[in-house]
């Protein structure tokens, strides 16, 4: 079995495990279609800088089962807590990987590697961490929410 098919499968059954005790309803819709990725960026950085956050940009799509499960993970516990504390998110919604890739190449997120594909910014906008050469990938294509909790901690602003 190729690994792209495990690996959908795998985010498939994480998916229904999660569904039945996360409410999975609330995490369906994450990328707008219709929101203005540089406007959504542009507000993150003026929060960011005023509450010393880092900012996580987070490409992907609704269809996307490893970017669902992505988003029920950030959500939990203990993730939550820090990514609330360290962090603005932005979704920026890649359609089928042919919306907003002038902002993923901004941020060398080469999401034609697939997605969920994450890019992190400092508290000014300046990048201090893609996917450009697939570090961090196993991380967004986890089904163990401890890999987001040490990246969460790995890349929140140093005190």
């Amino acid at each position: 079995m190729p690994n792209q098919l495990k690996r959908s499968l795998l985010a498939a059954l994480v998916i229904l495990t999660l569904a039945s005790t996360a409410g999975l309803a609330q995490y369906r819709n994450i990328y707008s279609d219709t929101a203005n990725p540089n406007t959504d960026i542009a507000q993150a950085i003026q929060l960011a800088t005023a509450h010393h956050k880092h900012i996580i940009l987070d490409f992907g799509g609704n269809w996307c089962g490893e970017c669902q499960v992505l988003n029920i993970y950030l959500h939990q516990a203990p993730n939550l807590d820090i990514l609330d504390k360290n962090f603005i998110l932005v979704h920026i919604d890649i359609g089928h990987m042919d919306r907003n890739t002038d902002v993923a190449q901004r941020y060398d997120v080469p999401i034609k590697r697939g997605v969920p594909a994450l890019a992190v910014l400092d508290s000014h906008g300046r990048l201090i961490y893609s996917q450009k050469n697939k570090e961090g990938e196993a991380m967004v294509r986890s089904t163990d929410p401890q890999t987001v909790t040490a990246f969460l901690n790995q890349w929140k602003p140093k005190s």
